[in-house]
C-alpha cells in the first residue's frame, strides 16, 4: 500500500490548487458552505460532494499550507477516507502500523503501543504528511461539479437567522462578496472567526508550558517509531516521518523565551545531545507552540455546526487531534445530507452535538492525561511514574491492554440516532461502529465490507434475509432510509454456500469468507443490523424485530408528525 517513497515537494506551487487547478465562479447561494478547507473541512466537502449536496468551501490561504502539522492518522479516519475513495492515494505518503513508545530518560522502554487488531479494516497508528494528504483531499473535490471551491477568501462577518446564514467575505483583492449558504460547517480552526462571532464559549484550560517543534529532512537516526521521552532534564518527543523527515518536540522552560529559542543556535544546542552533527541537520521548520485541553460549550447553534479545531483542542500526544475532527465531519455529514435534500428533518442535525461532544471530551482527557505522563520535570515525581510504569507493564494483561491501546476511548453513542432494544444489556452494540472484515462478492470477488455497503444506510443481515418479517407499513419505512440490503453467508471450507432467492431481488448475497462476521453476531443477540452511513449500528435485533427498530429509526429520521402524517 505505501509503494515506493515520493519525493519531498520541491516549491509551494505543487502544493497550490489555485495554481493548475480550474476556478468556477460559486453561486451566491448553496446549501451548505464548508468554512476552512484544511483536511477536516476538505474532508467534509468531499462527503457532501459524494452524497451530491451542492457545496461551497472556502479558506483565507490560496493553497495547502507546505509544513506537517498533523502526523498521526488512525484507523477510523482511514475508514472515511475509504468512504470517499482517496484512501490508496493518501496511505502512498503514509508509514503504516507505527508503534509508539515511553522511554525514561536512560533510554529504558516504559511502555509500547503497537496495536495490531484491524477491527475497522486498517492499522490503528499510521504516520502521514498533512500537505500531501490536503492535496489530495482538494483534488478529489474537482471529481464533484457541484462543490465550489474558493481560495484566498476570508471571512469577515457571520449572521443567521431562521431561514439561513450570510457569509460577508473579502477576497484576495479587497473585493467583498456575500454568500448565502442554508448550513455553515465551521472548519476554521482553533481561533475559529465563527466561533468567536457566535459567542460560544471555548471552555477548559491552557497549559502553562510551550513546547518547540522541529521538523527536519534527511532522517540523521535509525528509530522508527514514535517516541515520547519521559526526561525530567527536558522532556521531548522524537517522530519518524514519511519520506525521510523526522520531528522533534521540546518542552520550554518557565524564563525561556519563545522568539529566541527558535534562532537556529539554540535549535543546533536542543538537538545536539541527539545527533551527531547539528548543523549538519535540515531544518524544514521550528515553531513554537501552547496547547490547549479545550471544547466548545455546543457544537450546534442553530444552521451552523463547529467541527475539529473549531470544536475541541487537545495536546498533541495522542495524535488525536485531527483524527476527531475527521470523525466530527464524518458523524455530521450524512445528516446534513439528508436535511438538504429533504429526506431528514432538521432536528436530526441536534444529534451531531448530542453523539460527537462527549467523544470529544473523552479525546481531550486521554490526551491530557498522555501529556501528564511525559511531562513531569522534578525528579520524584519522575522516579515515581517510571516505578509505576514499569511494575505494571510486567503484568501479561496491563501489557496486552496497553500494547492493543486498549485504553483508547471508541465513540459510543448512547443517545442519538440509534434505536436499542429496550432489554438489551448495557454492554449493547448499538452506538458503535461495526467492523469492517473481508467479504467475498458475486463471481468471487474480495474486497472490504465498505466497498460493498456503499455510502449510504445498509441492512445486514447474517444468514438470514433480513427482510423476510416486513409488512408493508414496515418496508415503507425501510423505504425512506434508503439502505443497501445485504445477506452475510458463513464460510463454509469445502462446501459451496446457498443463495437462496431473497424478499428483494435487489439484496446482494456474499460471503463471510474469514468468518469475522459470524463471530461478531454470535457474541451478540441478533443477527440483524441497520448500519448508518458512517458505519455506525444504528439497531441490532433479529427479522422479528427488525419492523419495530426501523420503525423508531423513520420517527427519528423524518420527524414524528411527517412519519404520522
Amino acid at each position: 500500500m505505501n509503494g515506493a517513497p515520493r519525493p519531498r515537494p520541491a516549491a509551494d506551487a505543487e502544493l497550490s490548487p489555485a495554481a493548475d487547478l480550474p476556478r468556477r465562479r460559486p453561486p451566491d447561494h448553496v446549501p451548505v458552505a464548508v468554512v476552512g478547507a484544511g483536511p477536516v473541512g476538505a474532508t467534509a466537502a468531499n462527503l457532501l460532494g459524494l452524497y451530491n449536496v451542492e457545496t461551497l468551501v472556502l479558506d483565507r490561504e490560496p493553497g495547502v499550507v507546505d509544513y506537517p502539522r498533523a502526523i498521526g492518522i488512525d484507523d477510523e479516519t482511514l475508514r472515511t477516507f475509504q468512504t470517499i475513495d482517496l484512501v490508496d492515494e493518501i496511505l502512498r505518503d503514509a508509514i503504516q502500523n507505527v508503534p509508539l513508545k515511553f522511554f525514561d530518560a536512560k533510554g529504558y522502554c516504559l511502555a509500547e503501543m503497537q496495536p495490531t487488531g484491524r477491527e475497522n479494516g486498517w492499522y490503528k497508528r499510521n504516520i502521514f504528511m498533512q500537505p500531501t494528504a490536503e492535496l489530495a483531499l482538494r483534488r478529489g473535490l474537482e471529481r464533484f461539479p457541484h462543490v465550489h471551491q474558493l481560495w484566498s477568501t476570508e471571512l469577515r462577518r457571520v449572521s443567521q437567522d431562521r431561514h439561513g446564514v450570510t457569509l460577508h467575505l473579502v477576497d484576495e483583492h479587497g473585493e467583498p462578496r456575500t454568500i448565502r449558504a442554508d448550513y455553515v460547517i465551521a472548519a476554521d480552526g482553533g481561533r475559529s472567526p465563527v466561533r468567536s462571532q457566535l459567542g460560544i464559549p471555548l471552555e477548559g484550560s491552557t497549559h502553562a508550558r510551550k513546547w518547540v517543534v522541529i521538523d527536519c529532512a534527511d532522517d540523521p537516526l535509525d528509530a522508527p517509531y514514535t517516541a515520547l521521552h519521559c526526561d525530567p532534564r527536558r522532556p521531548y518527543v522524537c517522530a519518524r516521518m514519511p519520506h525521510g523527515h523526522r520531528r522533534w518536540e521540546f518542552m520550554l522552560f518557565p524564563g525561556e523565551d519563545g522568539d529566541e529559542v527558535l534562532d537556529p543556535s539554540r535549535i543546533a544546542r536542543l538537538l545536539r545531545h541527539h545527533v551527531d552533527d547539528p548543523g549538519a541537520v535540515e531544518i524544514i521548520r521550528a515553531r513554537v507552540y501552547t496547547h490547549h485541553s479545550r471544547i466548545a460549550a455546543r457544537f450546534l447553534q442553530g444552521r451552523v455546526a463547529l467541527v475539529g479545531d473549531a470544536a475541541h483542542l487537545m495536546p498533541p500526544w495522542a495524535g488525536q487531534g485531527m483524527n476527531t475532527g475527521i470523525r466530527d465531519v464524518t458523524n455530521l455529514c450524512w445528516k446534513l445530507a439528508a436535511v438538504v435534500t429533504g429526506e431528514a428533518d432538521p432536528l436530526l442535525l441536534t444529534t451531531y452535538d448530542q453523539e460527537r461532544r462527549p467523544h470529544a471530551q473523552a479525546m481531550i482527557d486521554l490526551s491530557t492525561t498522555f501529556g501528564r505522563i511525559v511531562s513531569p520535570t522534578l525528579l520524584p515525581s519522575a522516579w515515581t511514574r517510571d516505578r509505576v510504569l514499569r511494575a505494571v507493564s510486567r503484568a501479561p494483561a496491563v501489557k496486552r491492554w496497553t500494547m492493543e491501546m486498549r485504553f483508547k476511548p471508541t465513540p459510543y453513542y448512547s443517545e442519538g440516532f440509534v434505536a436499542p432494544e429496550r432489554a438489551r444489556p448495557r454492554t449493547r452494540s448499538e452506538g458503535r461502529m461495526f467492523i469492517q472484515p473481508a467479504i467475498e462478492a458475486p463471481g468471487g470477488v474480495r474486497q472490504r465490507l465498505d466497498d460493498l455497503l456503499g455510502p449510504w444506510f445498509a441492512v445486514i443481515g447474517f444468514d438470514v434475509d433480513p427482510l423476510t418479517r416486513l409488512d408493508d407499513r414496515q418496508l415503507s419505512a425501510l423505504a425512506r432510509l434508503r439502505p443497501h440490503v445485504i445477506k452475510i453467508v458463513p464460510s463454509r471450507a469445502g462446501e459451496r454456500c446457498r443463495r437462496d432467492p431473497c424478499v428483494m431481488r435487489s439484496t446482494t448475497v456474499v460471503e463471510d469468507v474469514d468468518n469475522e462476521l459470524r463471530s461478531w453476531f454470535q457474541a451478540r443477540d441478533g443477527t440483524v443490523a441497520v448500519i448508518r452511513p458512517d458505519r455506525y449500528v444504528a439497531a441490532l435485533t433479529t427479522p422479528d424485530g427488525l419492523g419495530g427498530r426501523l420503525a423508531v429509526l423513520a420517527d427519528q429520521f423524518v420527524g414524528r408528525l411527517r412519519a404520522e402524517g
